[in-house]
């Protein structure tokens, strides 16, 4: 799914008004449908609900409006608070005032502190808040009587979550006080814990530093032709999400065997490290590969084969620290290994070795399988990262957390984290390779300066190994799907790994979360994916 800057967003609009005939009263109209729709599946309990519905006096609060009259008519009614004067709200959120008024629903009129003030009992014995107090047009930070406000709800929601109560902030569109750009503005912003927005995710929601204020994102279609945004090739930030992935063959054919689904070769572990290479292993496997190998030193390679029956293992010399030896390039030694295969991984747990490092950067010069390099396959090219450049490969992708990214551009992390999409785009652009930038919102980057924001996840995936098991997912997907579409192999990795990571903080809590249980969790991460894309198909 495309995503959007706020004026693109507004041409959307207008194009759909200009092609399609829908006016934009009825596209604040379907907007307000669509969040009461939401609110009406994720609360079963709505009617019993004591709900605040807080409007501003722009196209936002319009659809707070629409909103609120919709749950009105499901017998749900809302108290709704806004924060202008009447005469103040123009066009259709004017229009939609007045029908407010003529249903007879409750309006709070605050202006001013004083007002609110007196009003604002009104939160107190609210238990779910639907924010629609600004949308995408702000231009800087809230401030005054809004600014005040916001933060309220943030401690209502805050101090509802400390007594145990259910906190549920619901925002329209936006959370109010996000920029809708990459920027951050410094006010204060809704901490929503869902957000529907419509049309398309705008950047704010994927890449503003604030982003965690969107909660659980949501896109709601409201008139506009997917086909009007799918066709568009100036848009070229996407959303991960099930229906990227439909043109997979995710369900197998009936004759299907091991060789249909190829063959990964895993570079990993070293002494004290075998860990590494089992997970990647282990993962590869789990999300489909045919055939899976672990090229591993000869030291650990029996702890590798035991971590799981179904790897296969080769042994590779082994330098007096336990690590990977350049010495099995020596007389075609590892032509033999690499025969045969569909995909090479390289780098979870082969050290910093300065020998095995050397190693590494011979394979890229040597054999031109498509190639994922992670973790100290990285590291291997600090310094040196022109030389991703000049590999043997076409295909290449690369999978740094910002430390590791950091290493490779000589600057530091807090820089790589401040511009993620730009340096992900300029590396990709830069070493003509797909640049997987991991951390909150993973970035998928390509060579022809396309990206796609992945938003499964969660912080339980903070621990060791979880970026062994991406490498090990990454090469098992290449092996099955191969590499026509890889931006959509890769992209589905990214998804299918977060998706696996939520399933697996569900079961076992965030804290507790080690790297095995991803793997664990990726069989229904794939049921709940296949359950979607069959969605979307029909």
């Amino acid at each position: 799914m495309k995503v959007l800057t706020a004026e693109q967003m507004r041409e959307v609009d207008r194009l759909t008004t200009e092609r399609c005939g829908i006016p934009g009263l009825q596209l604040m109209e379907n907007a307000g449908a669509a969040v009461a729709d939401y609110l009406a599946e994720a609360f079963p309990d709505l009617r019993q609900r004591n709900i605040l519905v807080l409007c501003g006096k722009g196209n936002n609060g319009g659809d707070g409006l629409v909103v609120a009259r919709r749950l009105r008519e499901r017998g749900a009614p809302p108290r709704v608070v806004l924060f202008a004067e009447p005469s103040a709200v123009r066009g259709d959120a004017a229009v939609n005032l007045q029908q407010w008024k003529k249903s007879g629903g409750d309006l709070r009129v605050v202006t001013s502190t004083a007002e609110w003030e007196s009003a604002r009992e009104a939160l107190a014995e609210a238990d779910l808040v639907v924010d629609a107090l600004l949308g995408t047009g702000i231009k800087g930070p809230v401030e005054g009587l809004l600014a005040s406000v916001i933060e309220e709800v943030n401690t209502w929601r805050d101090r509802k979550a400390r007594g145990g109560f259910p906190h549920r902030v619901i925002a329209v569109d936006m959370p109010s006080g996000l920029p809708s750009g990459p920027e951050d503005y410094g006010g204060p912003v809704i901490s929503a814990d869902a957000t529907v927005t419509f049309t398309a995710p705008k950047v704010g929601q994927l890449l503003s530093p604030r982003a965690a204020s969107v909660g659980t994102l949501l896109a709601r279609a409201i008139g506009t032709p997917r086909e009007m945004l799918d066709d568009d090739p100036r848009l070229k930030l996407h959303w991960l999400e099930p229906r990227a992935f439909r043109t997979l063959p995710m369900v197998r054919k009936a004759d299907s065997n091991k060789g249909s689904f190829g063959h990964a070769l895993i570079v990993a572990g070293s002494l004290g490290k075998s860990g590494a290479a089992v997970l990647g292993g282990r993962a590869a496997l789990r999300v489909g590969a045919g055939l899976v190998t672990v090229a591993t030193p000869a030291d650990v390679q029996p702890v590798v084969a035991a971590g799981m029956p179904e790897i296969m293992t080769t042994p590779l010399l082994a330098t007096e620290e336990g690590t990977a030896s350049l010495r099995n390039l020596d007389y075609d030694r590892f032509e033999q290994v690499v025969h045969g295969k569909s995909v090479l991984a390289i780098g979870p747990g082969l050290s910093t070795n300065g020998e095995t490092q050397q190693f590494v950067r011979a394979l890229l010069q040597k054999f031109s399988l498509p190639l994922i390099l992670d973790a100290d396959g990285l590291n291997a090219f600090a310094g040196r990262q022109d030389e991703l450049r000049t590999r043997k490969p076409e295909l290449l992708a690369i999978t740094p957390h910002p430390g590791e990214m950091a290493r490779l551009l000589g600057t530091t992390s807090s820089d790589v984290q401040a511009r993620r999409l730009e340096i992900a785009l300029e590396a990709a652009a830069r070493w003509q390779a797909f640049v997987i930038l991991k951390g909150f919102h993973t970035i998928l980057a390509t060579p022809d300066g396309r990206a796609y924001v992945n938003t499964t996840g969660n912080p339980g995936m903070a621990t060791g190994g979880t970026g062994d098991v991406l490498t090990g997912m990454l090469a098992g997907l290449t092996a099955e799907f191969g590499v026509k579409n890889w931006e959509c192999v890769l992209g589905l990795g990214v998804y299918l790994h977060g998706l696996a990571g939520d399933v697996a903080a569900e079961r076992v809590g965030q804290a507790p979360l080690v790297a095995s249980d991803l793997i664990d969790a990726l069989p229904e991460a794939f049921a709940r994916l296949l359950a979607q894309w069959d969605h979307v198909r029909h």
